[in-house]
């Protein structure tokens, strides 16, 4: 079980979407969960990426500066799913 840091409900690891920060600082999902780095959950829906953007809870959960550039790209990243 992980927590999403949007909506903040305990979900099956599967059921969420993986973002890392790896040991350079970028951000990118991990699709196969496995990628080394820190990581956060996010459910698979806009409203929840929002919310972690707004209450910057994705940033405090990678411990950096995320900037809007990376965030478009994140809710691309979801369109997609």
């Amino acid at each position: 079980m992980r927590m999403c840091v949007g909506c903040r409900e305990m979900k099956e690891k599967r059921e969420l979407l993986r973002i890392v920060k790896n040991a350079e600082g970028q951000i990118s999902f991990d699709r196969v969960g496995k990628a080394p780095g820190r990581g956060a959950y996010i459910c698979r829906s806009e409203e929840c990426l929002t919310k972690a953007v707004r209450q910057h809870q994705l940033e405090r959960a990678l411990e950096t500066r995320i900037d809007e550039g990376v965030f478009a790209q994140l809710r691309e990243e979801i369109h997609a799913d």
